[in-house]
């Protein structure tokens, strides 16, 4: 891809990175009122079943993602044209999410400028070995790796560990702004459970709570993850990175039913958030739609999304993820020759 073609199709992105005031209302509306009204009525069907709370507060947390999403573009000063007005709702909803503010907004802008990029990994992304790091890594970081890739901990433990634990402390050398923004959000989150534990009752709270921030939680690490381990995904050292091709071909585009893109703010179109994050999430998929080079980013689907839980490290030669076992004869026989070339590659974007 040439530069001109590298900034070509950044221009066309610049007409959807305007905010709307009245759909960002209505999303607002459509959002946070459900997961009110969803918390309410999973709590009166305590007095019936726990049978019927619990499907209740598997649709609250998708509603719980949704508003993510909207704690998301605030992030990117997306959802509002004026910062302050970002700054105030990525605060709310932050409480709501679990996720202080500004400690997010900060290392996932880090996570943007360094997505792909193997010489930058380490903030606000997945831990990713290449096939070379893990054969020379000593044993122990191999097995902590092993235990950090296994789906049981990353889906069943992570939403716990990330959520309710690493959340609720500042970073390593964060300044004051950030730091008393998790301050101001772990209060928040206090005093909003003690009232509704003095309102309720501490059983009746985690009957309900607990699930909503579990099955969010492991909604939010599942895409999150789906969408940048992909078999033919795109990763680079610094000297040959793109920020475009690490948009475009390091980032899929998860096409979901429609209800589940909208339970999700068109995160699918993650390929597009990546190469303009100023796009707000409901101008996403009109901006996949109208940028025919867009349309080339690997596209996963709810079955075929599977299949990453199973691409453990990235092999550099061939350009693809593969699996422990696909690698394993490497660790008796490190001179060994790589694992198999995938074959049915997908297009290049560079092919538009």
């Amino acid at each position: 891809m040439t530069h001109s073609h590298v900034a070509h199709l950044k221009k066309e992105m610049v007409p959807y990175e305007k905010s709307n005031i009245k759909t960002s209302i209505k999303q607002i509306l459509n959002t946070i009122l459900p997961v009110v009204l969803l918390w309410i009525a999973a709590y009166a069907s305590l007095s019936v079943s726990y049978w019927l709370t619990l499907p209740i507060a598997i649709v609250a947390s998708g509603f719980v993602i949704r508003t993510f999403i909207i704690f998301h573009d605030c992030c990117h000063q997306s959802f509002f044209k004026s910062r302050r007005a970002n700054d105030i709702l990525g605060t709310i909803t932050g409480v709501l999410t679990l996720v202080p503010y500004q400690q997010w907004k900060n290392s996932h802008s880090i996570h943007h400028a360094t997505s792909s990029n193997l010489d930058k990994r380490g903030v606000g992304d997945m831990w990713v070995m290449t096939v070379d790091e893990y054969i020379a890594a000593p044993l122990m970081q191999r097995i902590a790796y092993r235990i950090y890739r296994n789906p049981i901990v990353m889906l069943g433990l992570g939403p716990i560990f990330i959520f309710v634990l690493t959340y609720r402390f500042n970073r390593k050398g964060a300044k004051r702004k950030e730091r008393m923004n998790t301050y101001l959000t772990n209060i928040l989150i206090v005093a909003l459970y003690a009232l509704l534990c003095w309102a309720i009752g501490w059983q009746a709270f985690l009957l309900v709570q607990v699930p909503i921030i579990f099955v969010s939680g492991m909604l939010g690490i599942w895409l999150f993850y789906v969408q940048h381990q992909f078999e033919d995904s795109y990763f680079e050292h610094e000297d040959e990175w793109s920020y475009v091709l690490a948009a475009v071909e390091g980032s899929s585009y998860y096409k979901l039913p429609k209800l589940l893109q909208w339970m999700t703010g068109n995160i699918g179109f993650h390929h597009v958030h990546h190469l303009s994050p100023k796009v707000p999430n409901y101008l996403l998929e009109q901006a996949h739609n109208d940028t025919p080079p867009l349309q080339h980013a690997t596209t996963i689907t709810l079955r075929t999304s599977l299949q990453s839980l199973r691409f453990r490290l990235w092999d550099e030669e061939r350009k693809t993820f593969v699996s422990f076992k696909q690698i394993k004869h490497l660790l008796k026989n490190p001179a060994a020759e790589a694992v198999k070339p995938v074959k049915n590659r997908r297009p290049s974007v560079q092919g538009k």
